[in-house]
């Protein structure tokens, strides 16, 4: 074998390896760059929450004098706020913010049994405000849902779960709907 065939398989292997190199360089930076989506999209939710649970207050203080009858309504809604600000995991927010969602259909649908509250201007700003930011929580969680799928097939796809295993990446929870959420709101008149 000449010297000319041995640099041609030398060259050969180096480039192959090269190639196996930055592929899998390209996978990691893809799991990273997944992460940071799935982290960033969950912030955004967060803040959103957190300018809900901020309405919170004032949509109670508005309600209070109309709605005599619906103390434990009221109260289910200001613990479910301190629930809210004293969670800490991803899981205790989200399951904080289902209560507070649960609630809020109730009460706006309670509202109805009150004409003169339904009339006031305030209530029907925060109601707005928080319509609105209800809108914007589900967008970003279908956000973050679509970025949790992307990254749990990456993960369980061949050749990327090896990388995935080396870098001790496990299958992220999308964010689900509680049962409860699925059911119609009861109103008694």
């Amino acid at each position: 074998m000449g010297i000319g065939l041995t640099m041609v398989i030398w060259s050969a292997i180096i480039l192959f390896l090269l190639i196996v190199f930055g592929y899998f360089i390209g996978i990691y930076n893809s799991f990273i760059r997944l992460k940071n989506d799935i982290v960033k999209s969950w912030a955004n939710i967060d803040v959103l929450l957190k300018q809900r649970a901020d309405e919170l207050p004032k949509l109670i203080a508005s309600v209070k004098g109309y709605m005599k009858h619906e103390r434990g309504l009221l109260e289910g809604i200001t613990h479910a706020r301190t629930a809210f600000l004293n969670a800490k995991t991803m899981d205790a927010k989200a399951k904080a913010d289902n209560i507070i969602s649960r609630t809020l259909k109730t009460l706006f649908a309670v509202a109805e049994n009150y004409p003169n509250l339904k009339a006031n201007e305030n209530f029907i700003q925060l109601q707005g405000r928080i319509s609105g930011l209800e809108n914007e929580i589900a967008d970003r969680r279908e956000f973050y849902n679509d970025s949790v799928n992307t990254y749990n097939i990456k993960t369980e796809s061949f050749p990327d779960r090896f990388i995935a295993g080396l870098m001790r990446l496990t299958k992220k929870e999308m964010f689900k709907v509680a049962e409860s959420e699925k059911q119609d709101v009861k109103v008694e008149f």
